[in-house]
């Protein structure tokens, strides 16, 4: 029998709730290969049943959490490109003259 709204609902929130319990004060923090410690860059955190956890070096006290559905989610939606930016008028992008 299929979830109801009301029921996918309360479950993704109870997900949630778990997730941000979790204490990751351990955590190993990886980030992209090549960059440098005084770098800017987006580190992440593997969590149990396959969550992450990602923050910015400049602001490691802030941690957003998503649950393997979401993680998988933005990955593959990064690899299709939906999250592309299109180049600002005036940004030197490939379209200024």
């Amino acid at each position: 029998m299929a979830e109801t709204e009301a029921e996918i609902k309360a479950r993704k929130e109870r997900e949630r709730d778990e997730l941000y319990a979790l204490d990751i004060s351990g955590v190993e923090w990886h980030c992209a290969p090549g960059t440098e410690e005084h770098e800017e860059r987006v580190e992440i955190a593997y969590l149990p049943e396959g969550a992450v956890a990602m923050r910015s070096s400049l602001d490691p006290d802030t941690v957003l959490r998503y649950t393997e559905a979401e993680w998988r989610a933005f990955v593959l939606g990064a690899r299709d490109g939906e999250f592309d930016l299109e180049p600002m008028p005036g940004s030197g992008g490939a379209d200024a003259d």
